[in-house]
């Protein structure tokens, strides 16, 4: 009872919270750890709000909150702290190269952030065009339903491997570990927002900020299967890396959103959810003619084929603009 209770207390991001609470010392509050102790609680407590709102309007999506509960328990086993410890070791394996230092100041923070999206940008780029980084990143695009429960819909390893892509970014790019630990809780706060449902957030929008930043409009698309959409809007927050690159994209009000992935697939089957991209790769890479071929279904992006019938998702887009402008 006490392992569930600590679970419990952990999932909603009260430990801080309590602990100032019950040392009585509420001046601890103008503190950063007083002030990260009211915000942690946010995301957890929206995502409650957001399952009560589903079944107040009838729409629970209970499928894809089973599936995500039991893939955040099996992580909380599997993957508990390899992140935080690759993390720890690409900053003490690579700090010393960096050719200088931030500083914990306003201006600093800005630049760190923009290097953290580049940071970003990358892992999640690199994570939807290898077929292996793929396998890992999958589990979080199967859902067939946008909410907040997919924020702890991951493959344990997928943290790991983008920490230690974006902090290996960051720490050489001199961004101080002070500053990079601030930047992931602000991201990492903001990065569960954006899976925000239409049970909470209808169009997702934001208003003006739609025009600014990466809004849960946009984190939308970048879920989405359909052809115009797919593999869009990479960054968490700051679009300028997606916009310089071109892979920006707006929600068109023409197109009904189809999340989930284009392999056939059953959402509610945990197993399905967690391991069907590496039982497809295993059976892709055996059936392959020739050495050559099973080594480039590692890396190739998801879709290619041996035989050059491809339909990664580049493929995919070209031809559904091609057919739209004829």
């Amino acid at each position: 009872m006490g392992t569930l209770w600590d679970e419990l207390v952990g999932f909603l991001g009260i430990v801080q919270l309590m602990e100032i609470l019950d040392t009585g010392d509420y001046s601890k509050f103008r503190t950063y750890d007083g002030i990260t102790s009211l915000i942690y609680p946010i995301i957890p407590l929206l995502l409650i709000l957001e399952l009560i709102l589903g079944l107040i309007y009838k729409k629970p999506q209970a499928k894809v909150y089973k599936v995500n509960f039991l893939i955040y328990i099996f992580n909380r086993f599997a993957g508990r702290f390899i992140a935080i410890a690759m993390v720890t070791y690409c900053i003490g394996l690579f700090q010393r190269y960096a050719p200088f230092q931030t500083t914990l100041t306003w201006y600093w923070f800005i630049y760190g952030y923009v290097i953290w999206e580049l940071g970003h940008f990358i892992y999640h780029y690199l994570g939807h065009k290898i077929r292996l980084f793929w396998c890992l990143h999958s589990t979080h695009h199967a859902p067939e339903e946008m909410n907040l429960s997919v924020t702890h819909a991951h493959f344990f390893l997928e943290a790991p491997y983008a920490d230690v892509i974006r902090t290996t970014v960051c720490i050489l790019l001199g961004v101080q570990p002070e500053l990079l630990f601030i930047i992931m809780f602000v991201d990492g706060t903001y990065g569960a927002f954006i899976h925000v449902g239409e049970n909470m957030l209808k169009d997702g929008k934001l208003g003006f900020l739609n025009k600014i930043i990466l809004t849960p409009s946009h984190h939308r698309v970048h879920h989405a299967r359909n052809p115009l959409y797919m593999d869009r809007n990479f960054c968490n927050l700051l679009n300028i890396w997606d916009k310089l690159f071109g892979t920006f994209q707006d929600e068109q009000p023409s197109i009904d959103i189809k999340y989930g992935i284009t392999r056939k697939m059953n959402s509610g089957n945990f197993f399905d959810v967690y391991f069907g991209e590496i039982v497809a790769l295993f059976k892709d890479v055996y059936h392959a003619p020739g050495l050559k071929n099973k080594l480039l279904y590692l890396v190739m992006p998801p879709g290619w084929h041996h035989s050059g019938a491809h339909q990664t998702a580049r493929v995919v887009r070209k031809n559904y603009l091609k057919d739209k402008m004829q």
